[in-house]
């Protein structure tokens, strides 16, 4: 591990303060991935700036068809919540099969989504509920927010500071976990709302992605049976040790089957 400066901030204009004020500062939420990052000298920020101290980015917050999420609201309070659970069952199922307990108490919705690991669960259920991510300068879409493998829209010193998501009519998320470190080697979020049916892969690919041919089957027809003669091609997914894209292609296809049937 590099030597660096550490902050902690206890409100938004503190961890501005001192990013602005760092040659090269970094945030750090749960520290889930970035501690581990550090300490195999991965990167070497001159000022690590601790967010856990700002008590308004936690919180869920149920307001008529929406749910909103604080940044720093972990994932353990997620899968806990029974506002969660009443709203919008996938997401508290989703948060509950993220990693193990020690992560799920100490990782974060907003460090999860502003990290964008393309094995991650969270970018899944924003994408597929439609979600807007809020942040300390403006609102950015789930479809525009997550844009390549670890990359995003926010721009240098930008903070997440909540996730707001749309009540579905009903939505379900399956995925096939790595055995080992619970990431989703493919993962799919399937949502009925009022605007259609939105069907978010993660694992699969560089980064989470819409499958506009399930949607529109879908939305003919919201049963397994519809997307039966649907595949996505391997091309362009993701292929390593744990699993080839034409694995992965045929994944995508059973959790996608097997969320749509959870719904009906």
């Amino acid at each position: 591990m590099y030597a660096f400066e550490y902050k902690k901030a206890f409100s938004l204009e503190d961890a501005k303060s001192a990013f602005d004020s760092a040659d090269d500062g970094t945030f750090m939420a749960g520290g889930m991935t970035l501690i581990p990052t550090l300490k195999q000298r991965l990167a070497m920020p001159s000022d690590v700036i601790d967010l856990g101290g700002i008590e308004d980015l936690r919180g869920i917050f149920v307001d008529g068809d929406t749910v909103s999420i604080g940044a720093m609201t972990c994932h353990a309070e997620v899968a806990a919540s029974t506002d969660v659970k009443n709203a919008i069952p996938a997401l508290a199922y989703l948060a509950s099969l993220i990693g193990d307990p020690q992560v799920r108490n100490r990782g974060t919705i907003g460090g999860s989504i502003a990290n964008n690991d393309p094995a991650a669960d969270y970018p899944g259920a924003l994408v597929g509920l439609g979600a807007t991510v809020h942040t300390t300068t403006r609102e950015i879409s789930a479809d525009d927010f997550f844009t390549g493998m670890f990359e995003t829209a926010l721009e240098d010193g930008e903070l997440v500071t909540k996730v707001t998501f749309p009540v579905p009519e009903v939505a379900s998320y399956r995925k096939f976990p790595n055995p080992a470190s619970r990431y989703a080697v493919v993962g799919a979020f399937v949502a009925k709302t009022k605007d259609g049916v939105r069907v978010a892969i993660t694992g699969a690919g560089p980064t989470v992605f819409r499958v506009p041919e399930m949607e529109a089957a879908l939305n003919t027809s919201f049963t397994p049976g519809a997307i039966a003669d649907i595949s996505v091609p391997a091309d362009d997914l993701n292929s390593d040790l744990h699993a080839t894209a034409e694995y992965r292609a045929h994944l995508i296809s059973v959790m996608a089957k097997r969320a749509i049937a959870d719904c009906v």
